[in-house]
């Protein structure tokens, strides 16, 4: 049975897109990462939200631009939105509610992972109970200001167990599995 696991290039501030889902930012960190490039092998879905479909992209104006992983995964999407565009796009499903999203999305995956992109709808799969890693690429950079990794107004306590640690020339990776 498939995975949830929501990734992220984060700065060491803990943003993950710049003012205004900025990400411009991140195209200086793009380099080679062998965890990154395993992983795109074991994903079989993407579950990702509204902002994050709709929003910029590390890679604009390249060939890459608008592209997963930029160009390395290809495969079936979800879209968790209530507001779905008017004409199809291409291998994206857009889903209106949670549940059902993260479903299509495991049963699209097979025994592989849904990668989650984009920090609200990780923020709901965690709240769900359904989120079950984490991992993130810690970039050598403060951003200031942005879209937190995660966010919840008045605090939590979410409880992670460290899966891996490691380094490459231009980040640091970490992966942690969700405690329930």
């Amino acid at each position: 049975m498939s995975k949830l696991l929501y990734s992220a290039t984060m700065s060491v501030d803990g943003f993950i897109a710049g003012p205004g889902g900025d990400m411009s930012w991140l195209t200086g960190h793009l380099g080679p990462n062998p965890a990154v490039d395993d992983l795109i092998h074991e994903v079989g879905a993407l579950l990702v939200g509204n902002r994050t479909f709709r929003g910029d992209d590390p890679h604009r104006g390249t060939e890459q631009d608008g592209k997963a992983f930029g160009g390395g995964w290809s495969g079936p999407q979800f879209v968790l939105t209530h507001h779905a565009p008017a004409a199809p796009v291409p291998d994206v499903t857009f889903v209106g509610d949670l549940d059902s999203a993260v479903a299509a999305a495991k049963a699209a995956a097979g025994d592989k992972y849904v990668n989650v992109l984009g920090a609200s709808v990780a923020r709901q799969c965690l709240e769900a109970g359904v989120l079950d890693e984490v991992l993130v690429i810690i970039a050598p950079v403060m951003l200031g200001d942005g879209v937190r990794l995660f966010d919840h107004p008045g605090g939590t306590n979410v409880r992670l167990e460290r899966l891996s640690l490691g380094e490459v020339p231009h980040a640091t990776n970490l992966w942690l599995r969700v405690l329930r």
